[in-house]
């Protein structure tokens, strides 16, 4: 049994099931002590009906309970505005959960997204785990319907470290179904059959039954 603590960082209530569903279900497997941070309410830019906000933390936990993960926890910034929020503000929001939580290992957004609060995100999770925090690695996931739909110049997701969920796509795929306001028919990048498709196809890039891909960010090693 492994006794790590691990935090995904998400923007959107979704994000961190998307990204790194199956990964999270296997670390709490293994006796990871596994949390996820919303960073924002998810609602206010989509919605006008302002009870949708409790909707989406209710959605969030029950996704969280199929994966067996330990807390959610929410920012409650401004959703679809980080770009107009300050960076410190954003920051306090990660480095008061990792503070809290004192992490092993990160996983958060990647910066080639579309999505300008996925990359507000990660610039604050490079600030919120800087070496004095103690943790030791940080990886960037892709998001399905948004990392995906970079193109022309700009710099694109990049896979060099690959997570064998084969045991554990039915679990990321049945956690995902919570949220039943982000849930899309096929063949729309957010829907079960296309998730189920990525698994089998990040998988067999790296020799997998199915896997979830991660860019990483850094990792400190003390002792080899």
């Amino acid at each position: 049994m492994s006794n790590r603590t691990v935090l995904v960082i998400g923007a959107h209530p979704d994000d961190e099931v998307l990204g790194a569903g199956g990964t999270m279900a296997k670390h709490a497997a293994a006796g990871d002590e596994v949390h996820a941070l919303i960073v924002t309410e998810g609602t206010t830019q989509q919605y006008d009906d302002d009870s949708i906000i409790e909707q989406k933390r209710d959605e969030a936990r029950a996704c969280a309970d199929t994966l067996g993960i330990e807390a959610v926890h929410f920012g409650d910034l401004p959703d679809m505005r980080l770009d107009d929020v300050p960076h410190v503000d954003v920051n306090a929001v990660i480095e008061s959960v990792v503070t809290d939580l004192e992490p092993d290992i990160v996983y958060t957004h990647s910066p080639h997204e579309v999505n300008l609060d996925h990359k507000a995100v990660y610039d604050s999770t490079l600030v919120a785990t800087r070496p004095a925090t103690g943790v030791s690695r940080v990886l960037a996931y892709e998001t399905p319907s948004s990392t995906g739909w970079t193109g022309g110049t700009t710099s694109q997701f990049g896979a060099d470290v690959y997570v064998d969920i084969s045991g554990f796509v039915e679990t990321k795929v049945d956690a995902f179904a919570a949220y039943q306001s982000e849930t899309r028919v096929f063949p729309h990048p957010r829907s079960r059959e296309s998730l189920s498709a990525r698994a089998t196809t990040r998988g067999s890039e790296a020799g997998f039954a199915a896997a979830e891909a991660f860019s990483l960010v850094y990792e400190r090693v003390g002792q080899l």
